[in-house]
């Protein structure tokens, strides 16, 4: 499923920039705007020229000699002050300008830039590759150097968000949207809606009406919270992972299964409720506020995964600076999340017969799926052993509920026969110290196939700021070695899904024995880790990058959001294989 999101990603953020109903563009390529340029002076000296077309400027603050001792980085000749909306006051460089890079300097120097128009555009940060130690003269494009073979999905939609038009971009994410809701991430929420709608039995119009809430709220809040995301870095994500944020909505979950049950009616004020019924008096089903809370809900619990459309539209509102039309294609993204769902429940009301005792039932499902949900929140927050306890008795409590429900159709009770009979390995695993869902007995085997005897927290070096993260990188390119960058953090559930799921098994250790695996430790919000997502332009955790011996990103390589052994396994082959 994740290499077909990457692919697709790939393919819409290919339609992005060749939109073939985009207006003609108001601004020049970055290739002509800003054209780079180098030759071997006499003295042994490297020129490299960059020509700035008129109405475009190049920050001094964003150049990078990657690839030269800090001895022989150039003198930057005086700069013109500058204020803009995108970076406040500062440096840049008008018309042209000049470095000289000192004739000892030998190997490769990956030239860093950005630069902007006066007209209201930055361009994402550029580099070009300049081969050092030549005896001849050579001259090179700045695009054309710079731009590196293939980009990652993240960035290949960013740049597709500066080159297309809005309503080409819109169209877009909605299409990356109705992929994103078939995911892990917001497949979840689809028990809510469905038992919002089923679950009060509501009208095929009276079900149009709550699901478009229900969706409108979500793409909402979806999109607040990526424009929040974007302004903020890993802080919004580490706000919306904290324990007492997660036990509220896992406690709201509990609430709202009880009445699925029957324990009690959830109910407003008498007074209030008596308005509401006279103001809805004639409607049937549930209530538009209600489908609009937990729209908001869910825009909540979705907004912290990361995933490469929304990483590739927080690239760009960060670069950009344009909040608002990066706020509208998060919102184009939640609503094409939404549709499935909002098509699932009203297309398939049509279908279900008149309200009746069946309801009942249905409403038992649905609280069924609200705890599940609780759990599922809570998975990173309690021991593995009760997290599996707590699965194997609400799975022991759904076949008791579905052997009844079942009595009409021996032919099926086998189901809830097997489902009881995992539900009881899992108490046994858990009784046992055991946390493993797919593995209920493993403390009884004596050992895990694909696992690792050594942890893998122990096979990495953790760092929590930016002097202790070049100091690794020096050590890793000094010895020759690839290098892999893990964003992580202790709110991270994907990241500790990863923790357990693919670095502890002995496969993926023993691919990655000859790299350099450093880990950076974001939780805090402070200024060190936001600079440590600012080194390399990461929006947040969870995400892996992949460093060359010669110290350099590869940045077409670069995976963000979850990922599985097998799909890690076979990026890092690919990555080698590429150099």
């Amino acid at each position: 499923m994740r290499v077909f999101l990457l692919l697709a990603s790939l393919l819409l953020s290919t339609v992005l920039s060749a939109n073939p109903f985009a207006s003609k563009p108001d601004f020049l390529p970055v290739e002509q705007a800003f054209r780079v340029s180098h030759e071997r002076l006499p003295d042994g000296q490297l020129l490299v020229d960059v020509q700035i077309q008129p109405g475009y400027y190049l920050y001094q603050k964003r150049l990078k000699f990657d690839g030269l001792t800090p001895a022989q980085y150039p003198v930057l000749p005086p700069a013109l002050n500058h204020h803009d909306a995108f970076f406040g006051d500062s440096a840049i460089y008008r018309e042209q300008l000049e470095l000289r890079i000192p004739a000892e300097a030998r190997g490769t120097l990956r030239l860093g830039w950005q630069g902007c128009a006066d007209a209201g555009l930055c361009y994402p940060p550029q580099t070009t590759v300049i081969a050092l130690g030549e005896a001849t003269a050579s001259t090179s494009s700045g695009a054309s150097s710079a731009a590196p073979a293939a980009q990652a999905p993240d960035q290949a939609l960013a740049t597709g968000l500066l080159d297309g038009s809005l309503a080409w971009s819109l169209l877009a994410f909605f299409g990356l949207g109705l992929l994103l809701a078939f995911t892990p991430c917001s497949l979840p929420m689809l028990p809510i809606l469905a038992g919002l709608v089923l679950g009060n039995g509501a009208s095929a119009r009276r079900g149009w009406l709550l699901a478009g809430s229900y969706v409108l709220s979500m793409a909402l809040v979806y999109a607040a919270l990526g424009v929040l995301a974007a302004s903020l870095g890993a802080s919004l994500q580490a706000w919306l992972q904290q324990p007492w944020l997660l036990g509220a909505l896992a406690a709201l979950f509990v609430l709202l299964a009880l009445p699925m049950f029957g324990a009690f009616e959830l109910q407003l004020p008498a007074a209030l409720r008596e308005r509401l019924d006279r103001a809805g008096r004639g409607t049937q089903g549930g209530n538009l506020c209600g489908a609009a809370l937990l729209g908001a809900l869910s825009g909540l619990l979705l907004g912290p995964c990361m995933t490469a459309p929304l990483a590739g539209a927080l690239l760009y509102i960060a670069q950009s600076g344009d909040v608002l039309q990066g706020g509208l294609v998060l919102f184009s993204l939640g609503l094409g999340m939404g549709v499935p769902l909002l098509l699932l429940v009203t297309l398939g009301n049509r279908f279900l017969p008149q309200p009746g005792a069946w309801m009942d039932r249905v409403k038992g499902v649905f609280g069924f799926v609200f705890l599940a949900m609780a759990l599922y929140l809570l998975r990173n927050l309690l021991p593995p052993a009760l997290v599996l306890g707590l699965a194997g008795s609400w799975l022991l409590a759904l076949a008791w509920n579905m052997w009844l429900a079942l009595r009409e159709c021996p032919a099926l009770r086998v189901l809830p026969m097997l489902a009881g009979l995992w539900g009881g390995l899992m108490l046994i695993g858990a009784a046992a110290g055991g946390g493993d869902v797919w593995q209920p007995l493993r403390p009884f085997t004596g050992g895990v196939p694909g696992a690792s005897a050594q942890p893998a927290a122990e096979r990495f070096t953790t760092v929590t700021s930016p002097a202790e993260l070049q100091r690794a990188l020096d050590t890793a390119k000094a010895s020759g070695r690839w290098v892999m960058l893990d964003y992580s953090a202790e709110w991270c559930v994907s990241c500790k899904v990863m923790e357990q799921q693919v670095f502890n098994r002995s496969d993926v250790q023993a691919s990655l024995a000859g790299v350099q695996l450093i880990r950076l430790d974001v939780t805090a919000d402070s200024a060190d880790s936001r600079a440590l997502l600012q080194r390399y332009q990461v929006p947040g955790p969870p995400t892996l990058l992949w460093l060359g011996p010669d110290g350099e990103e590869r940045r077409a390589r670069r995976i963000t959001g979850e990922i599985d052994a097998p799909a890690l396994l076979e990026h890092w082959a690919l990555t080698r294989s590429q150099g």
